[in-house]
């Protein structure tokens, strides 16, 4: 018998900048976090498909690559889990409304701002 693993939370980060991706991925994973990363809300969306339930956060930024935007897959990601933590990132005001629930943050944010959110949707 092996034993048992401890649970991690896991985090989907959606964004089309390496080195940004990259950072929040290790901020997370330092704190803990399992993450799984994307550049497109396309290959977001077969994320959710599969382990929507299982996810604890998500943060992605509007503009990605791909045709939809972090905006849209705020939605989708919302609709499957309306319970996930949602934060939606970009350097310019939104055009579109965010789902209930969903939080936005102007660009830059600091990176104690996604420790302590990872703090908070672990606790939710």
């Amino acid at each position: 018998m092996g034993q048992a693993q401890p649970f991690r939370a896991t985090a989907l980060i959606v964004e089309d900048d390496v080195m940004q991706r990259e950072m929040l991925s290790l901020l997370l994973e330092e704190s803990g976090y399992q993450v799984i990363q994307c550049e497109s809300a396309e290959a977001a969306e077969r994320v959710l498909d599969k382990n929507a339930g299982a996810l604890c956060l998500m943060m992605t930024d509007v503009q990605l690559a791909g045709r939809m935007t972090g905006v849209e897959l705020a939605h989708v990601a919302k609709d499957r889990n309306p319970k996930l933590d949602v934060v939606v990132t970009s350097g310019r005001p939104l055009k579109q409304p965010l789902p209930d629930g969903a939080k936005f943050w102007a660009k830059p944010w600091a990176p104690l701002d996604v420790l302590r959110e990872a703090e908070i949707a672990q606790l939710s």
